[in-house]
């Protein structure tokens, strides 16, 4: 019966007792090491409409990083450039974050990757009869997550 006491949280901590359920630190451990296996790479604040970014990004949405950058070179859209050096900046960041590995082609790609409306510049442009109308100049956010595709990942382990 007395195991079933509940007690504050002061109580558990001069009893000695763990702070966290070894589940929670566990789930929390297998999370970080996920999380050091890919890399995370993301364009703030771009002037582009998040509309117009969209339509390069769904492009490259899990294709082959250097397949990704030959469909990128050749796409007639302004935002393109702007996406290939992300792509380019998360190849080399996870080279420097996994260490005597490279990116080479067929061996990674881009697992995540989505576009989110930014902050937004209102300015006033003069309509007739003494009026105002609004325009909106707008941004976006791009993220990329590239992970090592998961037929090499067998490989590497073997």
């Amino acid at each position: 019966m007395a195991e079933n006491v509940k007690m504050t949280r002061k109580e558990k901590i001069a009893a000695g007792l763990p702070k966290a359920p070894k589940r929670k630190k566990a789930y929390a451990e297998r999370l970080k090491a996920e999380k050091a296996e890919v890399t995370k790479v993301s364009l703030r604040n771009f002037r582009s409409s998040a509309r117009k970014m969209r339509l390069v990004v769904d492009q490259i949405r899990g294709m082959e990083t250097f397949h990704a950058l030959n469909v990128l070179k050749f796409t007639n859209k302004a935002a393109a450039p702007a996406v290939m050096r992300l792509v380019q900046a998360g190849i080399s960041s996870f080279e420097e974050k996994n260490e005597g590995e490279r990116v080479d082609i067929g061996t990674h790609y881009i697992k995540e990757a989505y576009v989110d409306g930014a902050r937004m510049l209102k300015r006033l442009r003069p309509a007739p009869q003494g009026r105002a109308h609004l325009i909106r100049k707008r941004y976006c956010h791009v993220t990329l997550v590239i992970d090592r595709i998961p037929e090499f990942e067998e490989e590497a382990e073997a």
